[in-house]
């Protein structure tokens, strides 16, 4: 699909959307912080990596040589407290958890970037930015410790929009009276007995948080680039403090675009530990498909809080098993096709409705994509709106193959012969017609897909399958189950027990299972859980009375109430309830 707007991204320093130039045309580097490897990651970090994932794809789409690095903290206050609770390194527990995070955004669908540094791995650079900070005389040494100096950085609280008097100590920043200020913050700290440590000139220590990805983002992309990003809970301080650390060591230094993506909340609350509603990528993992998550977190504009629920996941699973049935039929139905194209030499002839629906595919995929990402669209308009179309055009393949089996019934009259020539020759023109339109409509179906990360490497009846698979899993049966509950409701129909065959199919549709009635087979495929209609009391006709009673005034009528749906099993939060959860990144 080739280029039709200009890219629009929304930039958190000067609060608008503008126009995406790069620096050098046809490049664009891009520095999204990563997350501190001490516990397995949780959605809100699936949302963030989701988010900029669609942004990589989407700029690779437009043709640009895009370098992206995406770090590591491997080394951390949390990571050494949670090793020493282990009693495991700090290095080995970090290393481990990195491995963890790259699995799962293997599920996700997240391209890995170009480059993956981890801080235990970059330690002169990060020593060599702290002493030019020193000589630029925007940082101080405090018995062993680098604190950077914010009273001697003009431009801090740029990009947040913070004044100086608004940081009350404590909140952000430990209190240390050792401090010229208590906003200033630790670019190298001190060792202590039982952490890990690496020489330096202000003697042995570890780096302060922040300093960490000015010095990555400078080595793997110079100190001017494209784009800087993570969760909006970073803005201040951890960005706010980079871009001080990174213009205070380079005058030049440069981002032209920080952007962040929205938090996260459980069931309308905010989402944290403290709270039990804390959920790792794992957990959810577990019980839906990974495919299902992406798309649930590009249902929502990426810079808009993303309500997570039961519900929405149900739904975001759901429609992407219908995207799976329909490429899969489609597939299935193109295979069965000898004749795919015109011949050699002709350009392939689809239907206007097919034309039209592939047009506003396109238009709508580069007008929406290119206004800041806006993904939702995408997913819940134009997309379905070409699914539809595509099943519509496998319902009149299969009526084709109907007409030409009944074809063969005509007499053979001389007139009924020119006829059912003529009818052929019409039906595998049209079929034709509807081949190419169905090839056309995958086609760019499969494009849009691929772009937002929603086309797996495996087969279509692989992805379906899994997707059942996770279903049978949240409905506690087995495929067994399923198929012994078909024949149930067979023999309850054949029975004329036509009530019994309904409160199956009732009870399998409260569980996620639906029963589709195919021709004479019933197949089951997953859906949104159905809490099951209550049945209403029949009324009562008024029986005349013997004598005139005074009227009584009416009892109420007790409404049944409906059944409370299963409640499923949900997965445990991690062990450390106390600690609030980041919603987005770090």
């Amino acid at each position: 699909m080739a280029k039709q707007q200009e890219f629009q991204v929304y930039n958190t320093m000067t609060k608008q959307k503008e126009v995406f130039k790069p620096k050098v045309e046809g490049k664009v580097g891009m520095y999204i912080c990563g997350v501190t490897t001490y516990d397995l990651s949780h959605i809100g970090h699936a949302r963030a990596y989701v988010a900029f994932d669609v942004l990589y794809r989407y700029l690779k789409h437009l043709g640009y040589d895009v370098v992206y690095v995406r770090n590591f903290t491997d080394v951390d206050d949390k990571i050494i407290r949670r090793a020493n609770e282990l009693g495991e390194d700090p290095l080995t527990l970090s290393g481990r958890f990195c491995q963890e995070f790259l699995e799962d955004m293997d599920d996700l669908q997240c391209l890995p970037p170009t480059h993956q540094p981890r801080v235990s791995d970059h330690m002169e650079q990060i020593k060599t930015m702290i002493a030019k900070i020193i000589e630029n005389g925007c940082a101080y040494t405090v018995d062993g410790d680098v604190y950077f100096s914010v009273d001697n950085f003009q431009e801090y609280g740029r990009l947040s929009g913070r004044k100086l008097e608004d940081n009350r100590a404590g909140e952000r920043v430990a209190v240390d009276s050792r401090k010229r200020n208590p906003a200033d913050f630790a670019l190298w700290k001190a060792a202590k007995l039982g952490e890990p440590s690496w020489d330096s000139p202000w003697g042995p220590g570890r780096p302060g948080w922040h300093i960490e990805c000015s010095a990555m983002s400078a080595h793997y992309l110079t100190c001017t680039f494209d784009i800087h990003g993570g969760g909006m809970d970073l803005i201040f301080p951890h960005h706010e403090n980079e871009m001080a650390q990174s213009c205070a060591a380079c005058p030049e230094s440069n981002v032209s675009y920080w952007i962040h993506n929205g938090f996260v909340n459980a069931n309308d609350e905010k989402m944290s530990k403290s709270l039990g509603n804390f959920f790792t990528i794992r957990e959810v993992t577990k019980l839906y498909h990974p495919l299902a998550l992406r798309h649930f977190l590009m249902g929502t504009h990426y810079r808009s809080p993303v309500n997570y629920s039961i519900s929405q996941i149900e739904i975001a699973s759901e429609a992407v098993f219908y995207i799976y049935q329909t490429l899969q039929d489609c597939e299935d139905a193109l295979l069965l096709s000898r004749e795919r194209t015109e011949p050699s030499g002709k350009s392939a002839r689809i239907t206007p409705a097919a034309q039209e629906c592939i047009s506003k595919l396109r238009s709508d995929f580069e007008t929406k994509m290119s206004d800041d990402l806006h993904t939702p669209t995408i997913l819940n308009a134009s997309l379905q709106e070409a699914l539809r179309l595509m099943n519509g055009c496998l319902n009149m393949l299969k009526v084709g193959i109907r007409i030409h089996s009944l074809s063969f019934s005509l007499s053979l009259s001389l007139m009924s012969l020119t006829k059912w020539f003529g009818l052929i020759n019409y039906q595998k023109k049209q079929q034709l017609l509807v081949i190419q339109s169905l090839t056309q409509l995958e086609k760019n179906v499969k494009e849009v897909l691929d772009v937002l990360g929603l086309l797996s490497s495996s087969s279509y009846s692989e992805v379906l399958q899994q997707l059942k698979d996770k279903a049978l899993k949240r409905a506690g049966l087995t495929e067994d189950d399923v198929l012994h509950f078909i024949e149930d409701r067979a023999l309850a129909r054949k029975n004329k027990d036509f009530s019994r065959g309904d409160q199956i199919r009732s009870d399998l549709a409260a569980k996620g299972i639906a029963l589709m009635d195919v021709g004479k087979d019933t197949v089951w495929r997953p859906c949104v859980p159905v809490e099951p209609e209550q049945p209403t009391m029949p009324i009562q006709q008024e029986q005349p009375t013997m004598a005139v009673q005074q009227e009584q005034p009416a009892i109420p009528v007790q409404q049944e109430q409906p059944c409370l749906p299963v409640q499923r099993n949900q997965p445990c939060a991690p062990a450390d309830k106390d600690r609030e959860v980041p919603l987005a990144s770090n």
